[in-house]
């Protein structure tokens, strides 16, 4: 998910500079949204490991 929102952060920044600003817009809406969705999933992930745990070997 984060290539996606890398992807569409690259999208965004080339848009933006040959000036298609509704595009540029979109893509880096869509970047943020993803990179936040990316960023709850990892902490849920972390947490998630946290309490499960390792048993001792």
């Amino acid at each position: 998910m984060l290539s996606w929102a890398l992807t569409f952060f690259i999208l965004a920044v080339i848009a933006g500079l040959f000036g298609f600003t509704g595009i540029a817009g979109a893509s880096a809406g869509i970047a943020q949204i993803l990179f936040f969705i990316f960023l709850v999933l990892l902490v849920v992930s972390f947490i998630a490991k946290a309490v499960r745990g390792k048993p001792p070997v």
